[in-house]
């Protein structure tokens, strides 16, 4: 039971960094254009995740997770905000959102869940 508490836990916390890193192009005043909508769209991504996975477990929204945490890592060698505000915000908060999907597959992985939708 204790595992399924924490995998909310971290559920909840990637809502939040989802929250914040939609937010964030208005709060820290991100170049309009390409640097706003990868915010956007990452930060929606996330949080819609996150929501799926408070309301019916599936191994794959963590594993999806894993994967749009990671864009959020990259992404701004891949499009080129290198040296910003928003490199900052899209690393922190993409690694953030990376491990704790790391730690919910992990737990995961020691405790397999069952197939119905409860947790």
């Amino acid at each position: 039971m204790a595992n399924w508490t924490n995998a909310k836990l971290c559920d909840v916390a990637n809502l939040i960094l989802g929250a914040i890193l939609f937010v964030s192009p208005w709060t820290f005043g991100f170049d309009a254009g390409t640097v706003s909508t990868n915010a956007y769209i990452t930060g929606i991504a996330i949080a819609i995740l996150a929501i799926a996975a408070l309301a019916a477990f599936a191994v794959w929204e963590e594993w999806l997770n894993l994967v749009v945490g990671l864009w959020a890592l990259v992404s701004p060698w891949v499009l080129g905000f290198q040296g910003t505000t928003a490199m900052t915000v899209h690393v922190v908060i993409g690694a953030a959102v990376a491990i704790l999907a790391a730690i919910e597959l992990w737990m995961m992985s020691q405790i397999p869940p069952r197939l119905t939708t409860g947790r």
